[in-house]
């Protein structure tokens, strides 16, 4: 719960964005006990998430990083672009360390495991509100440790439409390519990554978190 610190100050508008029914209502039901936060929204995937934030300007945003349509850094990357003071966290079960990358290029201010208690993650939601930035020290740890990503950002960008495309036609489409740049983009990336093939490069390349 709050502390009298808190109390006379404006609550801090929260959106809270998981697929997980279940995860979700809980967190909206703990954090909403918060006197100081007040939880304005909730959505199930990533656009809607997007939707929401941009209609209902919360301060502050909760994202799981996995989510239907666009995932958390990507609906973070939307909404801080549409409100500039809004800040974002990101939620995670999978803490791979090119995912925290990822997020601090997207500007989230928070990045957190599921794991985290309700008590813990609330503190964590004042202090991104106040403007701080908290990462979980052990995915930040995992971090400093990882491989770097050997691939172009182009090269990235066709093994992330693999994970969602099923032809070559189709991801030359998506990316505004010809079928024979991306064939080329996806032989550079399956050659550094040592894979079997551009399915195999690309579930390597989301297991490492740079997609």
């Amino acid at each position: 719960m709050t502390t009298a610190a808190h109390e006379g100050a404006a609550p801090i508008r929260l959106l809270i964005a998981d697929d997980e029914q279940l995860i979700r209502g809980a967190l909206e039901a703990l954090l909403g006990l918060e006197t100081d936060i007040e939880v304005v929204g909730g959505a199930d995937d990533g656009e809607a998430a997007v939707e929401l934030a941009l209609r209902l300007r919360p301060d502050v945003c909760l994202l799981d990083l996995e989510m239907p349509r666009a995932d958390g850094i990507e609906a973070a990357e939307r909404i801080l672009a549409g409100l500039p003071g809004a800040r974002a966290i990101i939620v995670t079960r999978h803490a791979r360390p090119g995912v925290l990358r990822r997020a601090l290029a997207a500007h989230v201010a928070g990045f957190v495991p599921k794991s985290t208690p309700a008590g813990e993650l609330a503190d964590v939601i004042r202090d991104v509100a106040s403007g701080k930035r908290y990462i979980d020290p052990e995915i930040a740890a995992a971090a400093l440790t990882a491989e770097r990503c050997p691939l172009t950002d182009r090269e990235l960008d066709v093994l992330r439409a693999t994970r969602t495309t099923s032809s070559v036609q189709e991801i030359a489409e998506e990316l505004f390519l010809s079928a024979g740049t991306v064939r080329n983009y996806l032989s550079a990336a399956i050659t550094k990554l040592g894979a079997v093939n551009r399915h195999d490069a690309a579930e390597l390349a989301w297991q490492q978190g740079w997609i």
